[in-house]
């Protein structure tokens, strides 16, 4: 059983932030003093060479796809950091020629100068964090800038593409605490105003770990937020904006690379505190693997936490958990290549999900309905094996 190996990434994690929002769920840590920057830059270069020496066999001869560093908030290193951590990460591993490396920023830590650093020193893609611009909903998620600085944030990076940036995110969050819908809808109409080429629109979900878990706040009914969605679709749309993902639209040839990449079953490297990772061997094995989450045992060079080869029964619900979150169609011997399994092993699966009306099959490709997109769940516990 063989693999075709899929176009590989890499995943840099940076875990630090001014301060830890009360919705989040990632690995994130408030800053406390000095952060260790330059140190931390080293660990990260290291936790690298240790990876490509470990999966050397699956790594070989390939380039870099992507790159996408996020956080935390990767914008609190300077771009002096940033454009030297780039430079010897290409010394160590090849980079495609038409690659995307995307940083993720904070809006208030936002400075011109500072976002045209990042765009020389080789980023080429921004992730801006904006979330809301009113200032009541800020504060309750415990953001610190207001929408002001997010639309200057903004010109930044519009301001950047003249020094090398070729796209930038806005981050944009939906169903608030005590967001009525017409709040909600004015949040992305000013964030469609400002034209970027891709817009996250994320409905805030609840997170265990959180302090919303253990302090939940009032959040719009089901009604509202079917409204909300419906309606604010129709806004992106009317501009010019295709989804293609269950939460990220774009305009045309400006859909995320990387992001696509996971989706498609990619390969990715990853390094830096609680970071995840996938790789593929053409001899058909797979392993995912995770990285030590606190900064402390990281920086004592306790870079692996763990690494697993997914199992052949595994493998078909883990492709489609990725692949169905994508409005575009699954080609059959995309599963078959990426997975190493038979078309024919998940037939009985297909037959189910068919039946259900969540997708549909299409000569060659599989298809996820309206009714899977709004099932997803549902339509993914079909391929779980007991």
């Amino acid at each position: 059983m063989n693999i075709t190996l899929p176009p590989l990434s890499l995943y840099v994690h940076i875990p630090w932030c001014v301060q830890k929002c009360p919705y989040c769920d990632f690995n994130s840590h408030a800053q406390k003093g000095i952060i260790p920057e330059a140190d931390y830059i080293q660990h990260l270069l290291t936790d690298l060479r240790q990876d490509l020496n470990r999966h050397k066999n699956a790594i070989q001869q390939r380039k870099l796809h992507s790159i996408f560093i996020g956080g935390g908030t990767p914008s609190l290193f300077s771009p002096e950091s940033v454009t030297y951590l780039l430079n010897e990460i290409k010394q160590l591993i090849g980079f495609d020629n038409d690659i995307e490396i995307t940083l993720e920023a904070n809006p208030g830590t936002a400075e011109a100068e500072k976002f045209m650093g990042y765009a020389k020193g080789g980023v080429t893609r921004l992730s801006m964090g904006i979330q809301s611009f009113e200032p009541e909903k800020l504060l309750k998620l415990g953001r610190i800038h207001n929408g002001n600085e997010a639309k200057q944030a903004v010109k930044f990076a519009q301001d950047s593409a003249n020094v090398g940036l070729k796209s930038f995110n806005v981050d944009l969050m939906h169903g608030l605490p005590n967001q009525s819908v017409q709040q909600a809808l004015s949040d992305l109409k000013q964030a469609v105003e400002l034209s970027p080429p891709h817009l996250s629109w994320y409905q805030l979900t609840i997170e265990p770990n959180t302090l919303y878990y253990y302090k939940p706040p009032t959040l719009p009914c089901d009604d509202e937020l079917w409204d909300i969605f419906e309606q604010g679709h129709q806004i992106l749309t009317d501009a010019g904006y295709e989804q293609y993902e269950t939460s990220a639209y774009s305009k045309k040839g400006f859909q995320c690379k990387h992001n696509l990449n996971y989706w498609r079953f990619g390969d990715y490297l990853a390094i830096g505190c609680g970071s995840h990772g996938k790789i593929s061997y053409t001899n058909g094995e797979i392993y995912r693997f995770s990285k030590t989450k606190h900064p402390k045992g990281y920086m004592r060079g306790e870079y692996l936490y763990q690494e697993n080869q997914i199992e052949m029964d595994d493998r078909a619900f883990e492709y489609f958990m990725n692949r169905f979150r994508l409005l575009e169609p699954t080609p059959k011997i995309e599963f078959e290549q990426y997975t190493g399994l038979n078309r024919n092993s998940v037939t009985k699966e297909i037959g189910l999900a068919i039946e259900k009306g969540y997708i549909l099959e299409i000569s060659d490709h599989w298809q996820i309905t309206q009714k899977g997109k709004l099932f997803l769940n549902e339509l993914l516990t079909i391929f779980l094996k007991d």
